[in-house]
């Protein structure tokens, strides 16, 4: 699947048919006390459709790995609330929570974050392991994964003998092994160069239309907006604007409003 070009704008999403998976009431985030007190999140309200590709955009330090965090259950909320299929995350038990992490969220994470000593096979099918799949079929699943990112047949390289892409690959199939319904990707392209950048990202738009699976994607990389359904812009911990890519201009130096 090639990426579109910048001024193909895809079809708008149409909110009234699509359910929302993730929404986030009054988001703070705040480190330290009194006077010593810093935000990393100033009252985010946002709502991601089931089934979507948005990009969540913004500068260094604006809040968006902290964003990312919290609606993937990874830290926790000074205030406010993080619904997912609305279901409040704050009244999970241990166990439902880790369930909600293991089943329902896939991850990928900028610096890959695989086991150095484990083949690439291994690295996809270890959390399948802790969802109960039996080997055969955690074998079976790992493999048809591999196969997805164009790496079934280096299932038994270690990430030392792979390159950045290979195992960003390797990530992203890992991601997907217990077959989540929610993608959460963090910079997943910010230590590659253009070439295999732009084949991490053929690989995630493939997962979103054909397995329908909703991706949220934390980045600084605008080639992000070929892709997206729509475009979610944070500055200062705050939700500055939300837009449909449709509806967005990209100039040469500038998107949008972006300043």
């Amino acid at each position: 699947m090639k990426l579109t070009q910048l001024d193909a704008k895809p079809t708008p999403t149409n909110p009234a048919d699509k359910p929302v998976i993730i929404r986030t009431l009054g988001l703070i985030k705040s480190y330290g006390r009194g006077d010593a007190t810093t935000y990393a999140l100033r009252g985010v309200d946002a709502a991601i459709f089931r089934g979507e590709f948005i990009a969540v955009l913004g500068p260094s330090g604006s809040g968006k790995s902290t964003f990312f965090n919290m609606i993937g259950a990874l830290d926790s909320p000074s205030q406010g609330r993080i619904l997912i299929d609305e279901v409040d995350v704050a009244q999970l038990s241990a166990v439902e929570l880790a369930f909600l992490r293991c089943r329902k969220i896939g991850y990928i994470f900028q610096s890959y974050n695989l086991i150095r000593y484990m083949t690439a096979l291994e690295n996809v099918t270890v959390p399948m392991a802790f969802a109960g799949v039996a080997p055969e079929e955690a074998r079976r699943r790992g493999l048809d994964l591999l196969d997805l990112v164009g790496l079934k047949e280096r299932w038994f390289h270690r990430p030392i003998e792979m390159s950045g892409g290979q195992q960003q690959r390797v990530a992203i199939a890992r991601s997907m092994c217990n077959q989540p319904r929610i993608l959460l990707c963090d910079e997943p392209t910010a230590n590659l160069d253009l070439k295999t950048g732009a084949e991490v990202l053929n690989i995630l738009v493939r997962i979103n239309k054909e397995r329908k699976v909703t991706i949220v994607c934390a980045t600084h990389d605008h080639r992000l907006l070929n892709i997206c359904d729509r475009i979610m812009w944070i500055r200062d911990g705050k939700v500055e604007r939300v837009e449909e890519r449709a509806n967005v201009k990209v100039t040469i130096g500038r998107i949008g409003g972006e300043a």
